[in-house]
């Protein structure tokens, strides 16, 4: 799985003019997932997520986890993570799962987050989305299930 993580102020999730998911401070995870992901790498990107402190403290230091700041989850599937664009114009994406392993997997997920005790909300797996974010810092970084 490879995850790219926002902090965000706002989020939210629009497919074919209506909103699917919104969210108020949290994190925005754009989330790819490629053939060889497993139940294992779902429960390591949702502990690894669930557990991470980006959020300040008192003394404005990144000491606070998701939940303890009250924070939501806006979870986006996105396969172009796995886009190679190493070789010509155009990128391929031989290395994102096929939506059939793809889908039950970012669900999976999705439900592991939950199971955190944390919201989550999403937009739709394979739809056309409209994405609007206030990063927050800006923080971002890539989660990875697998070197």
């Amino acid at each position: 799985m490879r995850i790219v993580l926002q902090r965000s102020k706002q989020a939210s999730v629009t497919v074919e003019g209506e909103v699917t998911g919104a969210i108020e401070s949290g994190f925005v995870l754009l989330v790819g997932i490629t053939h060889d992901d497993t139940k294992a790498d779902v429960e390591y990107a949702a502990n690894k997520i669930a557990g991470l402190r980006l959020f300040e403290d008192e003394e404005g230091k990144m000491n606070r986890s998701i939940d303890e700041v009250g924070g939501a989850i806006l979870s986006i599937s996105q396969f172009t993570l796995y886009g190679d664009i190493r070789k010509g114009r155009r990128p391929s994406f031989i290395e994102a799962a096929r939506p059939e392993v793809a889908e039950p997997l970012w669900n999976q997920f999705n439900e592991a987050l939950r199971s955190r005790n944390l919201q989550v909300e999403t937009g739709v797996f394979g739809a056309m989305m409209d994405v609007q974010l206030i990063n927050d810092g800006p923080v971002t970084l890539v989660v990875e299930s697998k070197k």
